[in-house]
């Protein structure tokens, strides 16, 4: 790969020959990284006229180059980076200086304070990997992924591909997700109705932005999905977590004053506890009574192997105040960052117009490969494909957890791809993580779900979609093991 001759500039601060800034300006771009061994400078001719020097310059700097072993000379093809040269793993520029600004001013809002944890880098590299929420390559479909995309990139979806929807999405899209995805939960909408977001993430993004002004009040569930709240943490409303039971959200527990109410019913995020249907009615009773509206993530209904899931809360919903969050991230694989709003109109236009603002639309490519992915079939084979999968784990799993005598304290009535665990009084998961890693093992530790100073510390979460049935067994022998020492 030949280097642009545009990313060179010489240091007008340097001192020295022309030469020997051309020297250093190569040698700098190698010893930071930026130039990688075997990559081709341009040519002396090339260099000569961007730099506005002497051509016999640029040529007698490469030539001491090569002398002290940073560049290669072969032939007629020009110069490299040198196999020997002293070039770091990663690219990491010299700083320009020390900033003037007074950021601690300057910074109005500060994100980087919340709950939400990283996953380690490399949790694909460790053997025993109960990462929650992440693809199996080999469940995923890569060949008909592949063909569906090189059919989006062709002549016929040429518009899809390069157009500015501005406001709008994929037509195909959307009458997927309205005639196939919501009939699955229940659920009818118009057109109007639904509107593409990047993930789920997105979508309660731009609901609490649209619906939570100053001096409103949101209810959240504890524990919780971390990233919701530390999203809501940031809102200029007021936040009320009220603790959830083994089945879901108390609705007689949602204070008066709420204003907009976070849940996850179906599947509550992380205990996996399903809200039956008599709560479900009394929560939409509830919010009626408060005139409030409510938020409805359905992150993993169809990872329902077990038996079909209930009907989601938005189907029960007779008066527009549910507002339904989709995503195909646990489903197809979590990169693709493709989710759905579903709602009514005029909320709908209002997030259409606040999505336009902030990204337009997610990428028309992206859009219409996943629509065609969906309604070729291949979305419906690889969801059977992935329950099978999922139920053989979740049956190994369970054995595995009962014969070294851990105790899971929720899982998921129609299937998903997790158990919620406690461990022992007083274990603190997260400051395991060193032991966990020694033998190869990750787990999610739960501390992170919990609001408040005194969040409990021993509960930690396990996904089996990452883990390959035969390891799980040895895995979560691993994990007693260092529960054992507690």
């Amino acid at each position: 790969m030949s280097i642009p001759v545009e990313t060179f500039f010489l240091n007008t601060d340097a001192q020295g020959t022309l030469q020997a800034r051309i020297q250093q300006m190569i040698a700098e771009g190698i010893l930071s990284g930026r130039l990688h061994i075997g990559e081709k400078l341009p040519s002396s001719r090339g260099m000569a006229a961007h730099l506005e020097v002497a051509r016999i310059t640029v040529t007698l700097a490469y030539t001491e180059l090569v002398a002290n072993d940073y560049l290669d000379a072969r032939g007629r093809s020009g110069y490299f980076v040198s196999e020997n040269a002293p070039v770091p793993p990663v690219y990491s520029p010299p700083p320009r200086g020390e900033d003037k600004v007074d950021w601690g001013r300057a910074i109005s809002h500060d994100f980087t304070g919340g709950d939400t944890p990283r996953k380690p880098a490399d949790w694909r590299e460790m053997r025993y990997p109960f990462v929650f929420g992440q693809a199996d390559p080999g469940l995923f479909d890569h060949a008909n992924w592949r063909l569906c995309a090189l059919r989006a990139l062709g002549q016929k979806d040429f518009a899809a591909l390069t157009g500015d929807y501005f406001d709008q999405d994929d037509p195909l899209l959307i009458e997927y997700i309205a005639r196939h995805t919501l009939p699955r939960r229940g659920i009818t909408a118009r057109p109007e109705e639904i509107l593409i977001t990047m993930g789920a993430q997105n979508a309660m993004w731009l609901s609490t932005q649209i619906l939570l002004g100053a001096g409103q009040n949101v209810v959240m569930e504890d524990p919780g999905y971390y990233a919701q709240r530390d999203l809501l943490l940031n809102m200029q409303g007021n936040l009320d977590l009220v603790k959830v039971d083994d089945d879901g959200l108390p609705p007689e527990d949602i204070p008066d004053r709420a204003d907009v109410i976070f849940t996850t019913p179906s599947h509550q995020s992380p205990t996996t506890a399903t809200m039956p249907l008599q709560r479900r009615q009394a929560l939409l009773e509830r919010a009626r009574d408060l005139d409030a509206l409510i938020i409805e993530d359905d992150y993993e209904f169809e990872m329902s192997f077990l038996a079909a899931p209930s009907p989601a809360l938005k189907s029960l919903d007779l008066d527009g105040r549910v507002i339904y969050v989709g995503s195909f991230s646990k489903s197809l694989f979590p990169g693709l960052r493709l989710g759905y709003l579903v709602g009514s109109e005029p909320f709908i236009r209002q997030a259409r117009a606040l999505r336009a603002v902030v990204l337009r639309h997610p990428p028309g490519h992206i859009q219409r490969t996943a629509a065609y992915f969906l309604s070729l079939g291949h979305y419906d084979a690889q969801i059977k494909r992935m329950g099978r999968a999922l139920h053989d784990r979740r049956v190994a799993m369970e054995s595995a957890v009962a014969e070294h005598g851990l105790t899971i304290a929720g899982r998921g009535v129609y299937g998903g791809s997790s158990l919620w665990m406690r461990g022992p009084e007083g274990a603190d998961i997260a400051g395991l993580t060193g032991a966990f890693r020694d033998k190869s093992v990750v787990v999610e530790p739960g501390g992170p779900f919990f609001a408040g100073q005194n969040r409990p510390l021993n509960f930690y979460r396990l996904g089996y979609s990452s883990i390959p049935v035969e390891r799980i067994a040895t895995g979560i022998k691993r994990i007693a093991e260092v529960l054992g020492t507690c």
